[in-house]
C-alpha cells in the first residue's frame, strides 16, 4: 500500500532569517506503523511535522507521501492523504458547531450532503463525540476539542493521520482515552509529543531528533532504555520506566 508510505531524504529546512530547522533528515515510514517523534525543544519536530501536509515546503531533499513527491503542485495530493491534528485545536475548530468543523473538509472536497452526514456522523463515534455535533466548540471541554480536532481530520479520510502534541492540556482521564483512541486506529500514525509515557503506549518505533537531525531511530523500548542517549538528547525515561522513590 504505497499510499501509505511516508519517506523524508535529506530533508534540510531553515526560517527566513537563516537559522537551519532541518539538517539532512531522512527516514520511511510503512503502511500501518505507529511512530513517535520526541526530541527537546527546539529539535525541529513540529518545523518537520508541518512539511508531511505541505505547510512548509524543503529547501533541499525531499518528501515522499505514497506516490507523491511534495511539490506544489502535488500538495493537494499529499494533503488528502495526510490528516494534520495541530497542537491547539482551537486552530481546526472555528465553525458555530462542532458538527460545522467536522464537516468543513468533506464538504470542500464538493460531496454530497448525505455522504458528508455519514462522514461527519462516523468520525465523532470514533472518538467518542457524537453527542458534541450541535454544540459549539467554546463550549465545550479541552479533552472534547481534542476529540472534535481529531474528527475534523478523520472524515476526510486520510491514509496517515499526523499529531503533534496530542496530549498537551488534557486531565489524566482525557489522555487516557486518547492513548484508547489512538491504539484502536488503523492509520500510518507519526506523532511529535514530550509525553514519553503516550509513546511507549502507542507508538512501535520512535525517531529522536536533536538540533534538526536524527539522532536515533529504532524501536520505542530500547530507545528508551537507552539512558545515555535519552541524557545526551535532554530526555527521560517514561515515568513508567523510572524506579520508584525509596525502591
Amino acid at each position: 500500500m504505497s499510499h501509505h508510505i511516508v519517506e523524508l531524504k535529506n530533508l534540510e529546512f531553515a526560517y527566513a532569517d537563516g537559522t537551519p530547522a532541518l539538517r539532512g533528515v531522512s527516514f520511511r515510514i510503512v503502511h500501518g506503523e505507529s511512530v513517535g517523534l520526541v526530541g527537546a525543544n527546539g529539535a525541529g519536530k513540529s518545523t518537520l511535522l508541518l512539511h508531511l501536509n505541505g505547510c512548509l515546503f524543503p529547501v533541499g531533499g525531499t518528501v515522499q507521501v505514497g506516490d507523491y513527491p511534495l511539490t506544489r503542485k502535488n500538495v493537494d495530493d499529499v494533503r488528502r492523504r495526510v490528516g494534520m491534528v495541530f497542537q491547539d485545536p482551537d486552530d481546526q475548530l472555528f465553525m458555530p458547531r462542532v458538527f460545522d468543523d467536522v464537516a468543513f473538509g468533506p464538504l470542500n472536497l464538493g460531496l454530497p450532503r448525505d455522504e458528508v452526514e455519514s462522514r461527519v456522523h462516523g468520525a465523532l463515534r470514533q472518538v467518542g463525540a457524537d453527542h458534541l455535533a450541535e454544540r459549539p466548540p467554546y463550549k465545550i471541554s479541552g479533552g472534547e476539542k481534542r476529540a472534535a480536532a481529531i474528527a475534523t481530520v478523520l472524515s476526510m479520510s486520510p491514509d496517515i493521520l499526523v499529531m503533534d502534541e496530542p496530549s498537551s492540556g488534557l486531565d489524566p482521564l482525557s489522555r487516557r482515552q486518547l492513548i484508547e483512541l489512538l491504539r484502536r486506529f488503523r492509520h500510518t500514525k507519526i506523532i511529535a509529543t514530550h509525553d514519553l509515557d503516550l509513546v511507549l503506549d502507542v507508538c512501535e518505533r520512535t525517531i529522536v531528533l536533536n538540533g534538526g537531525r536524527v539522532a536515533a531511530d529504532g524501536p520505542t523500548a530500547e530507545i528508551f532504555r537507552d539512558e545515555a542517549l535519552l541524557m545526551a538528547n535532554h530526555l527521560e525515561k517514561p515515568l513508567r520506566m523510572q524506579p520508584l522513590a525509596g525502591c
